[in-house]
């Protein structure tokens, strides 16, 4: 159960989908990362506006098999399960490949009611918020891109900031609406006995989201505008890409845990790494040779789309 609970984190996709972007499939990736970027935020903020506990809180007789110190509704794993492998599985019409999803899906809602860390509603509750976020995602995605695309640079960072912002200030309200509010005695002593501890309630996690959000929009915006790059290329190119990748991220870690703890502290950090991650990662991979930009398709009378790397 806890290894199907860890194919629902951020444990699981955030490497995965890092590799899959610098490595292989940068537009899928992409996709991929903004949906499941957008569903976190959401589910982050929900956490606070419900600020429901876990089961395994007011019930003694359920065991908290993980120490969990963030509300329980709407299950976050559930919610991720739901817009990751499903998106997955809208990339196939194999019958089997969506069955196991399904599948997959399921265990990992399971798995949370398992180990006393979510309710049966709560699960249910987080694929249900996770199914609707993926199709309106996918039912968007038509419509948003293009119209994205043809506004300056400039503006789309704006939009990326302004969404952020939105998601933040509707997560400020939640924070502001429990000042005053205490732990209940029996909620921490739960939490304790499963060896976390309480803390305030404040925007931090928010911040960080929502700053990792910004991060993979603007920086997605900008290496679009810049002709994205090619992940193509021999083995040991794609191997070198991920040290030099996963070092500029740490050295922006680093850069952060130094900068504080402050929610404006935490969102500039996680919004450098996003940026990092989606725009200046591969931009060192083009500078050190181990991609190269791809032109724009060239388009004759009489013949097809023919894409040349550089």
């Amino acid at each position: 159960m806890h290894v199907m609970s860890y194919l629902g984190s951020a444990g699981f996709y955030i490497p995965l989908l890092v590799a899959v972007y610098w490595c292989a499939a940068p537009t899928l990736a992409a996709r991929a990362t903004i949906i499941l970027s957008l569903g976190s935020v959401l589910n982050t903020v929900l956490k606070l506006v419900f600020h429901s506990p876990r089961p395994y809180w007011t019930d003694p007789s359920i065991t908290g098999h993980e120490s969990r110190v963030s509300f329980g509704m709407p299950s976050g794993h559930a919610q991720n399960a739901v817009a990751a492998w499903g998106f997955l599985a809208t990339r196939t019409r194999r019958w089997f490949l969506w069955a196991g999803a399904v599948v997959v899906i399921v265990l990992i809602g399971v798995s949370r009611v398992y180990l006393g860390v979510h309710s049966v509603g709560q699960v249910l509750a987080g694929w249900a918020i996770g199914l609707v976020t993926l199709v309106v995602a996918l039912r968007l995605e038509p419509i948003v891109i293009p119209w994205w695309v043809r506004r300056p640079l400039a503006v789309q960072v704006a939009l990326a900031l302004a969404v952020s912002l939105l998601f933040l200030g509707a997560a400020w309200g939640a924070v502001h609406s429990l000042s005053g509010w205490q732990w209940p005695d029996a909620w921490a002593r739960a939490i304790t006995a499963a060896g976390g501890r309480t803390r305030a309630i404040t925007l931090n996690e928010v911040s960080a989201a929502t700053g990792g959000l910004f991060g993979v929009l603007a920086g997605t915006s900008v290496l679009a505008a810049r002709g994205w790059f090619d992940a193509q290329g021999e083995p040991w190119q794609r191997l070198a890409r991920l040290p030099v990748g996963v070092l500029g991220a740490l050295a922006l870690y680093a850069l952060g845990s130094y900068l504080g703890t402050h929610p404006i502290q935490v969102f500039i950090a996680q919004a450098l790494i996003g940026l990092w991650v989606t725009a200046g990662a591969p931009e060192a991979f083009m500078w050190l040779r181990l991609a190269g930009r791809p032109t724009r398709p060239i388009t004759r009378a009489g013949d097809g789309a023919a894409e040349v790397r550089q």
